[in-house]
């Protein structure tokens, strides 16, 4: 059984830099597709950020800002946030999907869908005050 589990969170100013991490187990790491995600209140999920193995995809508010990377020895995915705003206010979250695969062209979006994954963790929360 896939367990994800988030940490990290916290409180920063405008322009402060958090890293979250997300702890992985229950699956085969290194060839799944993994993601972070955010909702804030009142708003529906969405996608940050995606990976599998070293291609990457970023939606278009945090390219430039905010950088995913895996730790394979650790079974790990990180989430490296600069820049932060208050916009970037929500829960994070972290997700899994197993079996992945495919042309990338596709590939690159299903890593942002929410419908995409099957796993998912408990979340981790984000606040950024200006």
């Amino acid at each position: 059984q896939v367990h994800l589990m988030e940490s990290g969170g916290g409180s920063v100013q405008t322009g402060g830099s958090l890293r979250l991490s997300c702890a992985a187990s229950g699956h085969n790491f290194r060839e799944s597709c993994m993601g972070w995600f955010r909702q804030a209140p009142g708003k529906e999920r969405e996608g940050d950020a995606g990976l599998v193995r070293i291609s990457t995809n970023y939606a278009d508010s945090v390219k430039g800002r905010f950088t995913i990377s895996q730790d394979n020895a650790a079974n790990t995915l990180y989430l490296q946030m600069n820049g932060l705003k208050p916009e970037d206010t929500a829960m994070y979250y972290c997700a899994a999907r197993s079996l992945c695969g495919g042309l990338w062209s596709t590939l690159r979006a299903d890593l942002l869908r929410v419908s995409f994954y099957d796993n998912w963790g408990q979340g981790t929360q984000v606040t950024v005050s200006s």
